[in-house]
């Protein structure tokens, strides 16, 4: 095999010597579980090479790797106080809630917390990130995921865009996880940080529910940082959005005219009033029975027959599940980009947008026929597409995601 990309493999590794099963055989589990918790580039390098080895095509090691590791009955529970190192070199705690009851056998849903008040200075060691504390928050049906926000971090910076993601993926290593069932709710600054996700990184998320936030302070000229939302990039994306009537901050007189937006796009909402509520949660026992049965009803779909997606950021928002648009006619300029997949078969829709990536999965593009583009009514590719193990690899060490795993990619240029 060739040797992968430190970069590929900046998040996993192996030791040889967790590789080993009870009985003494190699165990496709038992690498992969460690392939998920190494320390060093030596080790990185090693489990490419002894992944393949064991493995000897990518069909054996997609399936290995789609099995998931062995997870660990003897991990952490209760109240977790965490943190991690970001690129920036700064300390982000979070908390992570596991089930007292937790079974490694069983996948669990997971979902993010997103708190209020992001203005303030950041928390001290061991101060509470949830101000109400955590007791409301505990259940033993799922991992409860509470980070922490400040004012040199706010949800909608690209700090926490590269911060949510990666606690996720962390725990991941750890626990068995629910890919599918990943949720994001958020209260007050924490319900428009849930509205940034929504709208610029929605990959790794089942479905948003903001509580008594605004998506118009996104792209408020005034703020931080202004984006410009486009509200096709809800779609595919369930969204459960409550305000109260008489919010003295966010009425939900201010936030119907993006609702209309969102009803004039297709987008898959629920938007409650609650009628004289203020800025508070207080109407939230009442609405929890229909809040678990939204859940239930959104697990996310994470090879989509058909997805799109509009950035003027080709460097941090620039990806929908399959589909990555790599290069804009004039950078800063919204481009735009409509992929369906339809057997061996796809038709893209692309505007103001000069090059951009289809990642490609065994279960739904059959690698044994020819594989057709076509770009704008121009057909830029027919023929086989190669599979990769390093394309695996290199895809599944940044999304840690056993059911959205590509073994292929496509670089294509939009024709002139």
């Amino acid at each position: 095999m060739r040797t992968l990309c430190r970069t590929t493999f900046a998040i996993i590794c192996l030791t040889l010597a967790q590789c080993q099963s009870a009985n003494g055989s190699d165990s496709g589990q038992s690498f992969i579980s460690a392939f998920l918790s190494a320390n060093s580039l030596q080790e990185r390098d090693a489990a490419a090479s002894q992944l393949v080895a064991i493995t000897n095509n990518v069909e054996s090691l997609y399936r290995i790797i789609k099995a998931g590791p062995a997870y660990s009955a003897d991990v952490p529970r209760g109240e977790l106080q965490l943190s991690r190192i970001g690129s920036d070199r700064q300390e982000y705690p979070y908390v992570v809630l596991v089930p007292d009851n937790y079974n490694p056998r069983r996948t669990y849903p997971v979902e993010f917390n997103l708190h209020g008040g992001v203005g303030r200075p950041k928390p001290l060691p061991n101060e509470p990130l949830w101000r109400q504390g955590y007791g409301s928050l505990r259940a033993e049906d799922r991992i409860v995921v509470v980070p922490a926000a400040w004012d040199d971090a706010y949800w909608w910076f690209e700090n926490q865009a590269e911060n949510l993601p990666a606690i996720l993926r962390s725990i991941k290593r750890t626990y068995n996880v629910d890919d599918n069932r990943v949720f994001m709710t958020g209260v007050s600054d924490g319900g428009t940080g849930s509205y940034f996700f929504a709208f610029m990184q929605p990959t790794e998320w089942a479905a948003f529910l903001p509580y008594i936030g605004n998506p118009g302070v996104l792209r408020n000229p005034a703020g931080v940082v202004t984006y410009a939302l486009s509200f096709e990039n809800l779609l595919g994306k369930p969204l459960y959005i409550v305000n109260g009537e008489n919010d003295p901050l966010y009425p939900a007189s201010s936030v119907q005219p993006y609702i209309d937006y969102m009803e004039q796009s297709g987008v898959d909402y629920r938007f409650t009033i609650i009628p004289n509520g203020g800025h508070d949660t207080r109407w939230l026992p009442e609405k929890r029975s229909e809040i678990e049965a939204f859940k239930r009803e959104n697990t996310r779909d994470p090879l989509p027959n058909s997805v799109r997606w509009v950035t003027n950021n080709t460097g941090s928002y620039n990806r929908n599940h399959w589909l990555l648009i790599d290069e804009l006619r004039t950078e800063g300029e919204p481009g735009r980009v409509i992929v369906t997949r339809e057997d061996n078969t796809i038709d893209v829709q692309s505007f103001r947008v000069r090059a951009f990536t289809l990642l490609l999965n065994p279960e739904e593009i059959d690698f044994d026929r020819p594989l057709t583009v076509r770009i704008n009514g121009t057909v830029v590719h027919d023929g086989l597409v190669q599979e990769s193990s390093d394309t695996l690899l290199k895809w599944f060490a940044r999304d840690q995601d056993r059911t959205m795993l590509f073994t292929a990619e496509l670089n294509l240029q939009v024709p002139e």
